[in-house]
């Protein structure tokens, strides 16, 4: 059967390192696969176009009035056109001659044509020609494709890159950074690393190093890296930090002070995996205002200070994140000790106002959680009193999701709107209304709440793999997908 997912052919020494770490080759393949197939939703767009063309003066106006712009207005200039156009300037006259070796360029392998023709060969030449004559910094470098990766990331490193975009693919990903590569990293201000840095498998020693090495750094977005241990988060500039599909031990933001959003979603481990999958925990970060998908099961744990939360925790100042106004939770409901756990959470973020509640599938089913269980589970003082908006991804129309959006709507004082999102599989809207039919007999605690429901028609449309959505400040909510 197609499932349009590629197919990987993994080489035996990459598949001893995955056994080396306790992992089935076959099963890390095919996680890959998944990663790879979303990989074009996720990636930045490159600052430039290759659209832009170069023309000569018009006959009929003979003056350069361009060439009369001061050298600052000229590097602009440059710097907004695709590498190989920037270098072609010099040709203009001689008052262009020098301004492109002084213009942070930009390098994206994409505009180059495709290899395998003596033209293609020609200009990536060319290309490899004016990186090595270039001083640099470079204003952004981004590679998703090309042959010669290797080759142009060894002729930029150290030259200082603003934006970096790297993402290695097709299979097998062996791909490794030169050793003068990080020597440049004092100018980095944006960071995406892609499938295949580092044979995939990083040690968490060398994005410490990275991190370390980027004292302007603003946003870092991993896709489907694995990460060996704990990615501690230790930035002074650090605003947004977007982790997805990605098999981590540990999310720890140590020291971030201007960390404004952490947001993970996908994450993987071993379906065999008897201890904790991912363990967040949060120290220091004071200007936290987005967290999620925080996914309540006993293999993710959440840590806020020293303390470990579990159901029944009780809260305190040392406890709580005050910060947070958007928080998203993930919640199998039809297991018991993992609904247990939505009271406690919750309370450790008193001041969310945005909540939005995915429901996790699951094989099996550890008890019927009606509205007696949540009224039992006791008041949550900021479902009460805080939360203006709910968003319930993926309903299903189960027992314990139909509960749960009854407590909220008899609880929620101050709620103003409440998004129910259905999952794949509904056939019309009206299957989707009769689902929550029984929601209209509930006395609400707010009389000016609205119920909004709606079926996603592209589960890809505003998702957080979005790289622009999902790390951008574009969207005020990036986990809105409606």
């Amino acid at each position: 059967m197609d499932t349009g997912v590629p197919a990987f052919s993994m080489n035996p020494v990459m598949a001893e390192i995955f056994r080396q770490l306790g992992l089935d080759p076959d099963q890390v393949g095919g996680f890959f696969a998944r990663s790879l197939s979303h990989t074009h939703h996720a990636l930045p767009d490159p600052p430039v176009t290759a659209d832009a063309r170069l023309f000569a003066l018009l006959p009929d106006d003979p003056v350069d009035r361009v060439s009369r712009l001061p050298d600052a207005l000229l590097g602009n200039i440059v710097s907004c056109l695709p590498v190989k156009d920037g270098a072609r300037t010099a040709a203009l006259s001689r008052r262009w001659r020098g301004v492109w070796r002084s213009a942070p360029l930009v390098l994206v392998d994409s505009h180059v044509h495709p290899a395998g023709t003596a033209y293609a060969q020609g200009v990536a030449s060319a290309v490899s020609r004016v990186l090595a004559a270039h001083p640099g910094p470079f204003r952004c470098v981004h590679l998703t494709e090309s042959p010669l990766l290797a080759a142009w990331l060894q002729i930029v490193a150290g030259k200082g890159v603003q934006e970096l975009t790297l993402v290695h693919h097709p299979w097998p990903l062996e791909i490794f950074l030169p050793s003068t590569f990080f020597l440049g990293m004092e100018t980095l201000t944006r960071l995406y690393l892609g499938l295949g840095l580092c044979d995939v498998v990083m040690k968490t020693g060398d994005l410490d190093f990275i991190l370390d090495r980027s004292p302007v750094l603003e946003t870092l977005s991993l896709e489907g890296e694995m990460l060996e241990r704990c990615l501690g988060l230790v930035s002074q500039s650090l605003r947004r930090v977007q982790i997805i599909g990605c098999s981590v031990g540990e999310i720890f933001v140590v020291d971030a002070p201007c960390l404004e959003r952490l947001i993970q979603s996908g994450g993987w481990c071993p379906e065999d995996t008897d201890g904790n999958c991912t363990k967040v925990k949060i120290g220091h970060a004071p200007r936290l205002h987005m967290l999620g998908y925080l996914e309540l099961d006993p293999r993710n744990v959440l840590e806020v200070g020293n303390t470990v939360i579990k159901a029944g925790t009780r809260v305190s100042p040392r406890t709580m994140v005050p910060s947070v106004g958007v928080m998203a939770l993930e919640v199998r409901f039809g297991v018991r000790n993992d609904a247990k756990m939505v009271p406690s959470v919750p309370r450790c973020f008193p001041n969310v106002e945005t909540l939005h509640i995915k429901s996790a599938k699951t094989d099996r089913s550890t008890g019927k959680l009606n509205l007696k269980f949540w009224h039992e589970c006791g008041v949550i003082e900021f479902v009460r009193s805080r939360i203006k908006l709910l968003v319930f991804h993926d309903f299903r129309g189960g027992r314990g999701e139909l509960a749960f959006l009854k407590y909220f709507c008899e609880t929620a004082s101050v709620l103003k709107k409440v998004v129910i999102l259905f999952a794949d599989g509904f056939a019309s809207t009206e299957e989707a209304q009769s689902k929550l039919s029984s929601l209209g007999s509930v006395k609400r605690a707010s009389e000016t709440s609205t119920v909004l429901v709606t079926v996603p028609s592209d589960p890809q449309v505003g998702s957080i793999r979005s790289f622009k959505i999902g790390s951008g400040f574009s969207a005020d909510d990036p986990f809105a997908n409606y």
